[in-house]
């Protein structure tokens, strides 16, 4: 009996010996395209193994890669991506991300406010540039208060790191607010918080009616019980 610890190593176990066994005789067929049609025929055998994963994409030129690796990357054929795997593609080095080289001045605000003050720079003046630097104004408020809730932020704090970022160029109308953004939550609040008492008062005054007809009605029907119970 031979044992499988002495046979060759599988390359790719998922595939069996069979197919490593074809791969490898596929490599001393003289001619090409019997050799190419044998190859094509074998890949149509792993995909048939595999039927899970036949919708995935570029699932059939990952499965020549296989075919290569298999074979050592000993095997002249072509596959239907008209590239050769080689031993050095198979290791893939990630692209390195480009992260950003600028300096923030306020990383509390983010890198969306200082581009967002960028473009309010380069606006035309008018109703419409003052309408978006208020946005910025309050946004930045918002973001303040979302990284600092312990600290008090005022309306001058932000219109003096606003005059920063910008560098002089940005200015807001006095006597502003900027807390447009955080209103809307706030009216809401209030208003889910005036409607939940008057529900509870209707409901509780409902229980304590329903309470008082029940206890009428126990009170009413144990006493005639009683007295039947008596007379028998």
């Amino acid at each position: 009996m031979e044992y499988n610890s002495n046979k060759e190593e599988l390359i790719i176990p998922e595939y069996g010996r069979n197919v490593q066994n074809m791969i490898r005789y596929a490599r001393n067929i003289p001619n090409r395209d019997e050799r190419q049609h044998f190859v094509e025929q074998v890949v149509t055998l792993m995909m048939q193994m595999h039927p899970q994963n036949r919708n995935l994409e570029d699932y059939r030129d990952k499965l020549w890669k296989h075919v290569f690796r298999i074979a050592e990357y000993d095997l002249d054929v072509m596959p239907p991506s008209g590239e050769i795997p080689t031993p050095e593609s198979r290791v893939k080095k990630p692209e390195r991300v480009p992260y950003p080289s600028k300096d923030t001045k306020f990383k509390h605000y983010g890198q969306n406010v200082q581009k967002l003050v960028e473009r309010a720079i380069s606006m035309e003046d008018g109703p419409k540039k003052d309408g978006f630097v208020h946005v910025i104004g309050s946004y930045m408020k918002l973001a303040y208060k979302t990284w600092n809730r312990e600290h008090y932020v005022s309306d001058d704090i932000i219109l003096d790191d606003l005059e920063s970022l910008s560098k002089g160029k940005l200015k807001m109308i006095d006597d502003v607010s900027l807390d447009n953004l955080s209103r809307g939550g706030i009216r809401r609040n209030t208003g889910d918080r005036g409607s939940r008492p008057q529900q509870r008062t209707g409901g509780g005054g409902g229980r304590n009616s329903n309470q008082g007809k029940s206890n009428n009605r126990g009170g009413g029907s144990r006493g005639p019980s009683r007295g039947r119970r008596r007379k028998k």
